[in-house]
């Protein structure tokens, strides 16, 4: 939202910039004719608004300081006094009542500007808009910036918060700013004539609205009718004035500034504000005074109020108490009517008396809260009523009333409506009460009758009756019950006539309970007929059922064919079940009906009806039975002759379709075609195999049904016999072909494998016959290496040909001595030996070529090279400058370099040339030529190198020697000094330190001394002897060197004894300073911010942060020495300032050391959590990569079209499922990591909360996702398994329908065998109704189950069942149509055949029992008794269907009587044959069972035999890959052994069971059981004992095995590791050192970390040696070879770190020692500057501020050099290669250091001096300033009057007091003058002196006049005291003449003694 402001500030904005660019553009731009107009115009706009800018500068200066004026402040320039911004923050400070920020001091422009951005600044946190302007045009005093910045103030401070509102109060109109302040004035000078306020410029300009304003406030100040409009310049002047003079509004405007033709719009606005504020401030004070006159007023009528307040009150609580005890009394009525007439009281009360209290109550606090309002208004002390008469306290009894009212009132009401209630139930319950007992009476009369009808539908429509009548009756219970509760409740609520009420009640219960027991007996009764009815229901239907069987299973049909006897078997077998599952309901029918006729209670029926019925139904049950037995064993034996005919008749078709297949002659034309011949007839071989397990089964088969003399046997026989002859031809047949087929391939392979090897041999031979051999080096030396090439290949091919013989020897013989094989082998035999020959002769010629080229090469390249370096040796110089001999030595390592490579170039030649000799090459006198040469020059000119080197090595070793001992000397010298300083320091602390710093690492520094000197001593010898010349010179300087080095030596064993026990001290400052160097590195590293970035970086920073924690606990012990060593040293010493300093450092060290504890835990947390972060993190990243991968494989998966592919994706997605459970470990693991670190309060726990919540929520996201899929491909599934077996149902009745559809039953022959086909063809379709109706269950679950489905579903499920309607009536049609054509032979047909099958299946019966040997006997006799139950079941219904049809179609014959006799007596024979068949299939049943478990037994004791070789092996693996794979085998054979175990467990617990039996049956058998159980029992023992021996071998066997693999990648990583060690790579800067270091430390921290890997095996070794491990010797062996090791490369790691640590802080100490050499370079210019300031100010700010430079450089500077020098020490004591280097720079260092104190103490004494002697000039002139001053202070009045004079006597002394202090200065300097002269000569001497005489000259002047003026001022005193005592005594004389001459006589003695008195009084007075 933009305010009012904001639009005005960029008003402003837009006019002044519209006023200021309007001048700037150019004159084509404001006209392009350039005419007079326009030129008068353009200058007369210009000169407005020039007139305006003036105008507003005028009244804005104006109004500035008519603000400033409030803080004593005002402006003369507007454009200028703003610019240093002080007056501009005072301006808005001061309107804005706030504190703004403290202007800059200082007047320079960026002073000015910062105080101006402050202003600003404050402008713009107050919302105001500031378009454009910057600091710096206000600075610059930019004016329409400048004018346009005060208009902005006045608008936001003055004029802002001016609000008008205007209209009505339901509409009022709020206005603010610019618009209200015009809108007030128009309001103010409203009705003033010549008054129309519409702007703020023209309608101002005559005066008359300024005067109107003022006369609206204020009509005392002017005369407004007066005032003319003609008059402006008057009406202006006039309101101006009045407004300065009597309103106090300083007069912003001029009249002429106003009476313009354009008067300016904000000048006027500015001044209109300063009216608007003083009068809204007017009107302000003027309300407050109407308030004060009605005071007073009120004050008799309050205290009367008060008196009426305290009548009423009183009278009001009095009633209250009175009326609660009232109503606290609880004695009620206690009958309806008494309680009645109580309420109706107590409504009295309520509606009479109460409401006029009430109205009381009111009254009193209202005139309560009058009495104070009017006494609060009048600024009273608030009356407040007596305590008890409170507005709280009457409200407290009020409250009590309301609460006993409250209470009286629920009383009655309770009790009124507990009597009403009473009445109420007592009415009701006499009501209840006659109409039960009207009803129980009813009902014992209906219960008492016995009428249940004598049948199941009589007796159930009883029990219904009398259901209902219990229902009714249980329902009534609740009445009843009611009725009790009624009574209870009047009694217990004490009603009147509860004892009538409790009489009638006992009635109705009798009634009630007579009922109950009447009801309970009809029950049982009728449950007992209810249940005899049912049983004979039951057994009448089962009668029914068994009827219907037997006529079943008395049918002739066994079967035509095997389909059709599988049928028929499958419905006995139903048939069976059915009657085996009615053996229960005939035995629980019989029973239960038993019960009846046996019972001594009542019955309901006759007994002995009942037993007969039972006796009947035994009877049906037991025929039933035998004839299904029969039936069985007859399609047995049926169903099993069919299918040994049918699988006879599958092999023979499969064995003539294979026979027509080998056949074949067709061996392949090439290999290609032989080898997929191979390949299909592998296949056939595998059928054929495959086949023969089913050749066996069937021939089986037939010899046992021969042995069984079935009815089938000579046509099983011939089968057999065929079949075994069929496949013997078949097995020839495909083994002589797959014999012609090898030898085929080989022949094949033979030829192509010979083509090829001749062809390359060919093209080998071409290439090795080439003559060339090159023209050059590079063409020679390119041929040569492809002749290598084809050479060893030709080498590979010799063993190709060797191959090939032999695949030749493996040919058939006929193929082997064809010619053709020989000869080709012949020919590549030859071709490979005149191929090697010539590339024997080619590498000679090529060798030799390649030789020749080098020499000739090789020797013009060296004698070039040797020739151009010849002649630079010539020119060679031995220079006599050190410089010159450093080139001219590096250019002859160079050439040494260069020469090396020479070298070999010419051990080259002399190679090739032996090489050539060896050969006779034809140019070998050339080549030796060659290398004659070559080597004689080579000789010459390495000797001239030697001769030049040797010459410039001796130049640059003497020059070297000269400058070496120079450095020596010098540094011995200076060592010499710095002991000799320190011989006049004392003994005492501060001596003591300074000795420290000025000795610090002497002894290491003299070690070196020492070694460099021993170095110097070798190399004069030599430079002696290699320079006899300078020899002299030579060991002259040696000497000199060896007599300083024993003056220095001298002079420190000096010292050394002179110090003593100062040492100690010494000692222990020098342990100090090396704890505290220590300290803070330790510090300093410790308080390292790094943040690691990654995991590694984590372990890594931690590990060497625990690196830091050893150091610091190494350094304890030697911080509690330094402590208890420096409280010992400061022990006694409190009052020295020197110990006390020390004990200061030694405080410090103690507070440094708990720092540093507090620093290590705070860094260490840090870390820790850090490195949980990242675990997490790279946790995190796993996951998120597991979680891709998920999602990527959820969103691309596809729903497959078949249902093998539904399958397939199902699996596979199951198997992704089971992926993602398996990964939840994982990523729950993450979770919890993640939450750990969460609940930790970890630095990083809201990244972790962030990546857990998204890890969280995808991996929600994927199981939903897996979970819908999942969902979707199981119903895809469902969908495609619903089409797949809708597609094979329909291609079945396709198939059936047309075979139902054939129509050949016209024909008479076959007649009746088609009919029994078609018989066995219904029968299938009957079986196969089922399939259908699992297909439609399937349909239908799949359509509720997913709706989406149902339109495919129900497409195909009705054209399946528009299929099987079809197929159902052409197959009843083929029926009917059969059974039509020949009636008569299909009834004689079936006859006899059901007469034939009877007779042998009753000749098979009583044949008798066969043995049963063994198990697979008793399986084929139950097998054979199967096959003849189903055909007694098939039989049954065939004689079943014959009988129907005799009854349909049989009434037309004549032998009709006849057939059906036969029926009958063929149902008889069928019914006999059942029993027989029972008994039999039970006999073989338990023979099975037997053999069974001996052949169980059998197979267990074999199958722990197969087992226990494994068991018992010895094979423990040679490494650990097969000791795996045999732990792996050994806990597969684990596995399955405790997998077998129920089975061994139920075949011992059948054992048992059997030996049990057959011991209580006395049979022999069962000691021969339980002994094969004892062995079972043993043989399982031992293998499990013997799988627990073999368990602990492998794993012992492991454990070494892994020790062995872990030891060998130990040592592997060891080696891998020296490899890095040794390394010698050199850094080339600090940034490369430190970098390799890092490495370097990378590297030897993984090293130190693999001490607990080597610890851990060293421990696993140990540990099975200690257990006597097989190989535990073996294992220690290897443990000492890899701690050897391991021992040996952190050896090497620390050599290495030592040796990097080096280098890094040598190129560390050197940047150091640059930066302090520069440092104290810098620090000595400002120490050695002359300024000495050129008064006493300059002097005093330099001295302060070379204090603050002394004391930083002190303290900084010391730190730093201390750090160098230990730094250097540390260094040279472990040894650093750099060390004498070192040395010198600590040297340096430290000279440069001392030198720059000495600098310091230098210049801080002069300041010293220049600053006292400035002092002293500057106290001079004060002092003689002051006594000037004093002296003039003297006054020259000495008084007019005694007591003046007296006045100024006092004075005087106290000036004489004064001056004392002053007198005391004067000594003081005097005595600085005395000790500054001394100090200094010449005219500063004379100026001293000169001052000096200067003070105490005024001094003596000062005094003089001090002493005249006292002698004056006493003389003074005097004369006036003279004065006094003469004006006395003339007065005391006048009065006596008086006396004397008055003629009045003393009236009393009184009197006159009074009077006589009074002469003495001047006497008194003068005394």
């Amino acid at each position: 939202m933009t305010s009012t402001t904001d639009f005005d500030n960029a008003e402003i904005t837009q006019q002044y910039s519209h006023i200021n660019t309007r001048f700037d553009l150019s004159d084509e731009e404001l006209d392009n004719d350039n005419s007079s107009a326009r030129l008068f115009e353009r200058s007369r706009i210009k000169a407005l608004a020039d007139e305006r800018e003036a105008v507003q500068k005028k009244t804005f200066t104006k109004w500035v300081n008519s603000i400033l004026s409030r803080v004593g402040c005002r402006i003369s320039d507007l454009y200028l006094d703003l610019r240093d911004g002080r007056m501009l923050i005072k301006l808005l400070e001061v309107l804005s009542g706030e504190r703004l920020p403290k202007p800059t001091k200082g007047r320079m422009r960026i002073h000015c500007l910062e105080n101006v951005d402050k202003a600003l600044q404050f402008l713009k946190e107050q919302r105001v808009h500031l378009e454009n302007m910057g600091s710096h045009d206000i600075v610059d005093g930019n004016h329409r910036l400048i004018l346009g910045l005060i208009w902005t103030i006045i608008l936001r401070f003055q004029i802002q918060d001016i609000i008008v509102e205007t209209g009505q109060a339901d509409q009022k109109e709020t206005r603010s700013a610019k618009d209200a302040l015009l809108l007030w004035c128009q309001m103010k000078t409203a009705g003033y004539p010549n008054v129309n306020i519409t702007n703020f410029t023209t309608c101002w300009k005559d005066g008359m609205a300024f005067n109107a304003l003022i006369h609206k406030h204020r009509p005392d100040l002017v005369e407004y009718n007066s005032l003319k409009k003609s008059n402006p310049t008057h009406n202006l002047q006039n309101a101006f004035n009045v407004a300065e003079q009597k309103l106090g509004v300083t007069k912003l405007l001029d009249p002429e500034d106003v009476f313009t033709e354009n008067p300016d719009e904000k000048s006027i606005i500015t001044y209109v504000v300063a009216f608007y504020h003083y009068f809204s401030k007017m009107k302000q004070l003027a309300v407050e005074g109407k308030r004060v006159g009605k005071v007073l007023d009120h004050a008799i009528e309050t205290e009367k109020m008060i008196d009426k307040y305290e009548t009423l009150a009183s009278d009001l609580l009095t009633w209250i108490e009175q009326t609660i005890i009232v109503l606290n009394n609880r004695k009620l009525a206690n009958s309806l009517t008494g309680v009645q007439q109580q309420l109706q009281a107590f409504n009295t009360y309520r509606t009479v008396e109460k409401p006029p209290k009430f109205q009381e109550k009111g009254n009193l606090e209202v005139l309560l809260f009058t009495i104070q309002s009017r006494m609060r208004a009048n600024n009273q002390r608030v009356y407040t009523p007596k305590e008890g008469a409170l507005v709280a306290d009457i409200n407290r009894a009020w409250e009590r009333l309301e609460r006993a009212e409250h209470e009286r009132e629920r009383v009655l009401r309770d009790e009124l409506i507990r009597q009403e209630k009473l009445e109420q139930m007592a009415r009701r319950f006499d009501r209840k009460a006659a109409m039960r007992e009207t009803w129980l009476l009813e009902n014992q009369r209906l219960v008492a009758q016995d009428n249940f009808g004598y049948d199941l539908p009589a007796v159930e429509a009883a029990k219904k009756k009398h259901d209902a009548i219990e229902t009714d009756i249980a329902a009534y219970a609740e009445r009843v019950q009611a009725l009790v509760d009624i009574s209870k409740e009047l009694e217990s609520e004490r009603y009147h006539d509860a004892k009538r009420i409790d009489v009638r009640k006992d009635n109705i219960l009798r009634l009630w309970d007579y009922l109950q027991e009447l009801l309970k007996d009809r029950r049982g009764r009728l449950d007992k007929n209810l249940t005899l009815q049912r049983i004979f229901q039951e057994m009448w239907y089962i009668i029914s059922w068994m009827d219907d069987m037997k006529a079943r299973l008395l049918s002739p049909d066994f079967g035509k064919h095997l389909l059709e006897v599988e049928d028929f078997l499958q419905k006995h077998a139903l048939v069976e079940n059915d009657i085996a599952l009615q053996s229960d309901r005939v035995q629980n029918a019989s029973a239960a009906a038993l019960k009846f006729a046996n019972g001594d209670s009542y019955k309901p029926c006759d007994p002995q009806v009942i037993r007969d019925r039972v006796q009947h139904l035994d009877l049906c049950y037991k025929e039933l039975c035998a004839l299904a037995a029969q039936r069985r064993a007859r399609l047995e034996q049926s169903r099993r002759f069919w299918y040994f005919l049918w699988e006879v008749a599958e092999l023979e078709s499969w064995i003539k379709e294979k026979e027509h297949i080998f056949s074949s002659l067709d061996y392949g034309k090439d290999l290609t075609s032989v080898l997929v011949l191979q390949s299909k007839h592998s296949a056939f071989e595998d059928e054929l195999g495959a086949r023969h397990a089913n050749l066996d089964q069937v021939l089986t088969e037939g010899e046992k049904m021969i042995q069984a003399k079935h009815f089938g046997s000579p046509k099983v026989q011939e089968c057999m016999d065929n079949i075994r002859r069929q496949w013997q031809q078949l097995e020839e047949l495909a083994a002589f072909r797959k014999q012609n087929l090898q030898d085929t391939q080989r022949f094949f392979q033979f030829q192509g494998d010979a083509d090829e090897l001749k062809a390359w041999l060919l093209d080998a031979k071409r290439q090795m016959s080439s003559d060339d051999v090159g023209h050059d080096e590079y063409t020679t030396q390119r041929l040569l290496k492809r002749h290598n090439d084809l050479k060893n290949e030709a080498i590979k091919n010799g063993a190709t040909i060797d191959a090939l013989s032999k695949q030749a020897i493996a040919l058939p013989e006929e193929l082997q001595n064809t010619p053709d094989i020989q000869r080709r082998l012949k020919d590549i035999k030859d071709l490979y030996m005149e191929l090697m020959s010539l590339a024997d002769l080619r590498q000679r010629k090529l060798d030799v070529t390649m030789a020749l080229y080098t020499i000739f090469s090789e020797t013009d390249a060296c004698e070039l090279w040797m020739g151009q370096k010849e002649t630079w040796l010539v020119d060679l110089e031995v220079p006599e400058k050190l410089e010159d001999l450093e080139i001219v030595q590096n250019r002859l390592s160079i050439l040494a370099q260069d020469m090396a490579n020479v070298q070999s170039r010419v051990d080259d030649v002399n190679k090739a040339v032996k090489q050539l000799e060896d050969s006779r090459h034809p140019q070998t006198k050339e080549a030796k030529e060659c290398q004659t040469r070559l080597n004689k020059r080579w000789e010459a000119f390495k000797a001239m190198v030697e001769e030049k080197k040797r010459r410039v090595d001796s130049a640059g070793s003497l020059h070297n020697y000269g400058l070496e001992c120079d450095e020596t000397e010098a540094w011995i010298k200076d060592k010499t000094r710095v002991i000799e300083s320190t011989q006049d320091l004392g003994n005492d602390l501060a001596a003591v330190m300074t000795i420290q710093r000025k000795l610090f690492g002497m002894e290491r520094d003299l070690a070196a001394i020492d070694t460099k000197l021993n170095f110097l001593r070798k190399e004069a010898d030599q430079l002696a002897k290699d320079h006899p010349e300078n020899a002299d010179d030579i060991l002259a300087r040696r000497d000199e060197l060896d007599a300083a080095w024993d003056t220095l030596r001298k002079t420190l064993k000096d010292r050394e004894e002179s110090l003593g026990e100062v040492s100690k001290l010494q000692t222990f400052l020098q342990d100090m300073d090396d704890f505290q160097s220590w300290l803070f590195k330790t510090q300093k590293a410790v308080a390292s911010e790094e943040v690691p970035a990654t995991l590694p970086e984590a372990e890594e920073q931690l590990s060497l942060h625990n690196a830091v924690r050893e150091d610091i606990n190494n350094h304890e012990e030697d911080y509690h020495r330094v402590r208890d060593t420096g409280a010992q040293v400061t022990q006694g010493q409190e009052d020295d300032p020197q110990y006390q300093q020390l004990e200061k450092t030694l405080k410090g060290l103690d507070r440094g050391w708990y720092e540093l504890q507090k620093m290590w835990d705070s860094r260490k947390n840090f870390l820790d959590q850090g490195l949980g972060f990242q675990q997490f993190m790279r946790d995190g990243k796993a996951v998120e990569a597991i979680l891709n991968n998920q999602e990527y494989t959820l969103a691309h998966i596809d729903k497959p079209d078949t249902l093998a592919g539904a399958e397939k994706a199902l699996k596979k997605h199951e198997d992704f499922v089971s992926t993602m459970e398996a990964n939840e470990d994982k990523i729950d693991g993450t979770l919890q990591g993640g939450q750990r670190l969460v609940d930790s309060d970890n630095l990083y726990s809201g990244k972790v909360q962030e990546k857990m919540d998204s890890i969280r929520d995808r991996h929600d996201k994927n199981k939903r996702r897996a979970q819908e899929v999942s969902e979707k491909l199981r119903d895809n599934r469902d969908l495609q398994h619903f089409l797949q077996n809708t597609q094979d149902l329909t291609l079945w009745i396709n198939e059936k329908m047309l075979t139902a559809q054939d129509t050949s039953y016209d024909e008479a022959r076959n007649l009746h065998s088609k009919w029994l086909k078609h018989q066995a063809f219904m029968a299938e379709l009957a079986s196969n109704k089922d399939w259908l109706k699992k297909v439609d269950q399937e349909g239908q679950e799949l359509m509720e189950s997913k709706p989406e489905f149902e339109p495919i579903v129900k497409e195909r499920l009705a054209k399946l069942h528009e299929l099987w309607d079809k197929l159902e009536s052409t197959t009843q049609e083929k029926a009917r149509l059969l059974f039509d054509a020949n009636r008569s032979e299909l009834f004689d047909q079936s006859l006899t055949d059901m007469k034939k099958w009877l007779r042998e299946l009753q000749q098979q019966l009583q044949s008798g029992d066969e043995d049963v040997k063994d198990l697979t006997s008793a399986n084929i006799l139950l097998k054979k008794h199967q096959m003849t139950e189903n055909q007694v079941r098939d039989r049954a219904r065939e004689l079943e269907e014959l009988q129907e049809a005799v009854t349909k179609h049989g009434g037309g014959r004549e032998d009709q009587p006849e057939l059906e006799a036969e029926q009958q007596v063929l149902q008889v024979e069928f019914q006999q044959l059942l029993t027989p068949l029972a008994q039999r299939k039970g006999k073989l049943d338990a023979a099975k069972a037997v053999h069974q478990f001996y052949r169980d037994l059998a197979d267990e004791l074999l199958w722990i035999e197969e087992r226990m070789p494994l068991a018992m092996s010895q094979e423990h693996g040679h490494n650990l890959q097969t000791v795996q794979m045999l732990m792996k085998k050994n806990q597969t054979l684990q596995r399955e052994i405790e997998g077998h175990q129920p089975r061994i467990g139920e075949v011992l617990e059948r054992g048992r069971r059997m030996a049990a039996a057959a011991s209580a049956e006395n049979r022999p058998e069962a000691e021969q059981i339980m002994n094969q159980l004892k062995e079972l029992e043993d043989a399982w023992a031992s293998l499990q004992d013997e799988m627990v021996k073999r368990r602990e071998r492998l794993n012992g066997s492991n454990l070494a095995h892994q020790y062995y693999n872990d030891a060998d990648e130990a040592e592997a990583w060891i080696g891998e590791q020296e490899l890095y060690m040794i390394a010698d790579e050199k850094a080339k800067d600090e940034q490369s050192a430190m970098l390799i270091l890092k490495r370097h430390m990378i590297l030897k921290q993984a090293v130190d970390d693999y001490a607990d890997s080597i610890q851990k095996l060293a421990d696993r070794a140990q540990k099975m040696f200690s257990e006597d491990h097989p190989d535990g010797e073996e294992i220690i062996r290897q443990q000492g070879q890899v701690d050897k090791q391991y021992a040996g490369l952190r050896e090497l790691a620390e050599d290495r770190r030592k040796k990097l640590d080096h280098t890094y802080h040598h190129f560390l100490l050197s940047r150091e020692v640059e930066d302090l050499e520069h440092w104290i370079t810098e620090r000595d210019l400002v120490a050695s500057s002359q300024e000495m300031g050129q008064d006493l100010d300059h002097v005093s700010i330099l001295r302060d501020k070379f204090r603050e430079f002394a004391r930083d450089t002190g303290m900084v500077g010391q730190e730093r050099v201390d750090m160098v020098n230990l730094t250097i020490d540390e260094l040279i004591e472990a040894g650093h290669t750099e060390a004498a280097t070192m040395a010198e720079w600590k040297d340096g260092i430290n000279e440069s250091w001392a030198d720059l104190l000495e600098l310091i103490d230098t210049r801080a004494q002069l300041l010293t001096a220049s600053y006292e002697l400035l002092k002293y000039f500057d106290d001079g002139k004060e002092l003689v300033a002051q006594i000037h001053d004093k002296q003039k202070e003297l006054p020259e009045d000495v008084g007019e009057d005694f007591s003046k004079a007296e006045s100024f006597h006092r004075m005087h002394a106290a000036f004489e007091r004064d001056i004392t202090a002053l007198g005391k200065q004067v000594q003081q300097f005097q005595e600085t003058a005395t000790r500054l002269h001394a100090q200094y000569a010449g005219d500063r001497a004379e100026a001293i002196q000169a001052t000096e005489r200067e003070v105490l000259e005024a001094w003596k002047g000062l005094l003089d006049a001090c002493d005249g003026r006292r002698a004056q001022l006493v003389d003074t005193a005097e004369k006036f005291r003279f004065f006094t005592m003469v004006r006395d005594l003339m007065a005391w004389m006048e009065s006596i003449i008086q006396q004397i001459e008055t003629q009045e006589k003393p009236r009393s003695t009184t009197r006159g003694s009074a009077r006589r008195l009074r002469p003495g009084e001047p006497n008194s007075l003068t005394a």
